[in-house]
């Protein structure tokens, strides 16, 4: 499966529209984006119900900003349109094969109603 790119004019519906997206932002001149692009490719091949998304950095400057974007390669993982992973560095295959594992086996519904005892 190939990365699907996002703007800012499709970002959310497609955060919302899917069960679960990752999306890796990153931009041309980063080295470590470089390393991680094959990893990801190669993961979004083997997920076939995730959906795999990059920003390019450079080319969605606001959307970037919006998201507080400080450091990249910034991973986030979003399971029912929620924010449940961020992470800015460079993944392993075997991290980002644990991370999407983890986001699967999720309980969105139990860890919202546990966050809201806790608040």
């Amino acid at each position: 499966m190939a990365t699907t790119a996002l703007t800012a004019e499709n970002f959310e519906s497609t955060v919302q529209d899917n069960e679960i997206v990752l999306v890796d932002f990153w931009a041309d001149w980063c080295q470590p984006c470089k390393r991680f692009s094959p990893i990801y490719e190669d993961a979004s091949g083997r997920f076939e119900d995730v959906v795999f998304a990059k920003v390019d950095t450079e080319d969605a400057r606001d959307l970037s900003t919006a998201l507080q974007i400080q450091s990249i390669p910034t991973i986030m993982a979003f399971k029912k349109g929620q924010l449940v992973f961020r992470e800015a560095g460079m993944l392993s295959g075997k991290q980002l094969d644990s991370l999407i594992g983890q986001v699967k086996e999720l309980d969105l519904d139990a860890a919202i109603a546990e966050a809201k005892k806790q608040a």
